[in-house]
């Protein structure tokens, strides 16, 4: 069995598509975060703050009560207005 096979139509957008010439004045150039070079990006650290006292309960409350599996006779004073 021979390879002649149909020749494949072109994708619509690869003829089109022309690679704008680049500015070799405005190049990027790699950022080097070594010392003395460029400063670092800012990164969230929300995660590693030493948070107040009464957050740490209350995430800690709402993590227990998430995992705890409490009936639904004792659940109900759970969501008490005047709490």
């Amino acid at each position: 069995m021979g390879k002649a096979g149909k020749k494949l139509p072109s994708a619509p957008l690869a003829a089109k598509k022309a690679k704008s010439k680049k500015n070799p004045l405005f190049e990027k150039a790699p950022r080097n975060f070594r010392l003395g070079g460029d400063i670092q990006p800012k990164r969230d650290l929300t995660r590693f703050v030493k948070w107040p006292k009464y957050v740490r309960l209350q995430r800690m409350k709402r993590v227990m009560l998430m995992r705890l599996k409490v009936p639904p006779a004792i659940n109900q004073f759970n969501m008490a207005i005047d709490k």
